[in-house]
């Protein structure tokens, strides 16, 4: 096996393997009683919240799929929303392998179907994360705003700050290393990627050159606004955590939501963060984990439906390719 195999193996494979581990941990840690009250749970769960999640998570799909076509605009491309849709529910399939590879997979769908030129399609997905990632921020300083009493014993138990601060300075001095050696340095490598990155520059720009910003702003409200109400119906599908506040609830989003993002979709420490949030509101440690697990095993449904979907659909929507 090549080196570059055996690293996209390990990329996936250490992920999974750690996030089965720490269920079993978690698991063995419970006491017979505790996992009968977390059995309880899903059984007593109100489902139809949990379906109503489920289709307010599908419309969010749908949202973004629309929101991609005003930046594929700017750069003449009109793919028509169906691939788009099925671009979007292919790339969140792919994001549970290799966490982040779904933006690639979208941009690479839209190439060999739409014949899109793959660092422009690139490019536009790109401006899409740049406001996406604004919004995350301002959640997040929502949640601390909201609950800072709450969080600042969690964060400076659980945040390892000292290391936050060396990676910043590490990754502040290779981002100062980047800028001078692609504006100074004329090694053919670098050069090949200035014409890359001229493709890419001209998808990232459309955020800032179309006219519809307006349209694209309010699509982007109603994609988070989507994921937050389907977290809050889920919510609302056990006694013990109904009764949460918007900022308990917000909270428990931004950490679940970061989990996602950064681990191979949040398998075994999705559930484990959710939980230890809870527990700082008062909420069983049992119920918190159900709430989780119930949360992440609905969005793994949805999301593989979608995917495989999309996967099985294009070949139909595209014949000729």
């Amino acid at each position: 096996m090549s080196s570059t195999k055996l690293r996209n193996v390990a990329s996936v494979a250490i992920p999974v393997l750690l996030g089965a581990g720490l269920t079993y941990y978690i698991y063995t840690s419970f006491t017979p009683a505790q996992l009968a009250k977390m059995k309880s749970y899903f059984i007593t769960a109100n489902y139809n919240f949990v379906a109503m999640a489920l289709f307010v998570a599908f419309l969010g799909y749908v949202f973004r799929a629309y929101r991609w076509k005003y930046t594929l605009a700017e750069i003449g491309s009109y793919p028509g929303f169906t691939i788009n849709f099925l671009a979007v529910s292919i790339g969140y399939l792919v994001n549970l392998g290799i966490p982040r590879s779904g933006e690639v997979s979208r941009a690479l769908v839209l190439k060999k179907y739409k014949e899109i030129p793959f660092d422009k399609a690139f490019g536009t997905i790109i401006a899409e994360r740049i406001v996406d990632f604004f919004i995350l921020i301002l959640l997040i300083l929502t949640a601390v705003a909201l609950e800072f009493n709450t969080l600042k014993e969690f964060l400076l138990k659980n945040i390892p700050i000292p290391l936050l601060l060396i990676l910043a300075i590490l990754g502040f001095l290779g981002l100062l290393t980047s800028i001078y050696l692609y504006k100074y340095s004329k090694w053919k490598l670098i050069i090949q990627l200035k014409s890359k990155i001229e493709g890419l520059n001209e998808g990232v720009l459309t955020i800032f050159n179309m006219p519809n910003k307006w349209p694209f702003l309010f699509h982007t409200l109603l994609i988070w606004g989507s994921y937050i109400l389907m977290f809050y119906l889920t919510v609302q599908s056990l006694d013990a955590t109904q009764n949460m506040t918007l900022g308990t609830t917000i909270v428990a989003f931004v950490i679940g939501g970061l989990v996602m993002t950064f681990t191979n979709g949040g398998f075994g420490f999705f559930p484990a963060l959710i939980s230890k949030i809870l527990i700082l509101y008062h909420i069983p440690e049992e119920a918190g984990t159900a709430l989780g697990w119930i949360i992440w095993i609905s969005q793994l449904i949805i999301t593989v439906f979608l995917g495989l979907f999309g996967f099985l659909a294009l070949p139909l929507v595209n014949r000729r390719k």
